[in-house]
């Protein structure tokens, strides 16, 4: 595995949305010192790419690893190309809940945020 050595984290995690990944990991009584938080982007959507966040304990020779707020990332190389820059927060609002992506390489976005275009 790759380690993140830039002092600027490619893919940022904001406070509120490792929180989150953290309560998601003990009610799923997830083993916490093993799991990782993989992010990537697959094709489809409303706008040709998706976001995707999972818990899992394998990791590729070929991601990129990073860790924010004690929780570890890890990324594919191709997704990392798409998520450069992005901030990954958690938003608990009246209209309702859910990881928001900021991602400055996307074009445009579809209105539930959830997919975008480059």
């Amino acid at each position: 595995m790759t380690t993140e050595t830039s002092a600027e984290p490619t893919v940022i995690l904001t406070e509120s949305a490792a929180r989150e990944i953290r309560t998601i990991i003990e009610q799923q009584e997830l083993a916490a010192d093993k799991v990782r938080l993989r992010i990537g982007v697959k094709g489809g959507g409303c706008s040709g790419f998706s976001y995707v966040l999972d818990l899992t304990e394998t990791a590729k020779d070929s991601d990129e690893v990073m860790v924010q707020h004690g929780i570890t990332l890890i990324c594919d190389p191709k997704s990392l190309l798409y998520l450069a820059g992005t901030t990954i927060d958690f938003k608990d609002e009246i209209m309702g809940r859910g990881f928001v992506f900021q991602n400055p390489n996307a074009n445009t976005t579809c209105g539930c945020g959830s997919s975008f275009a480059v």
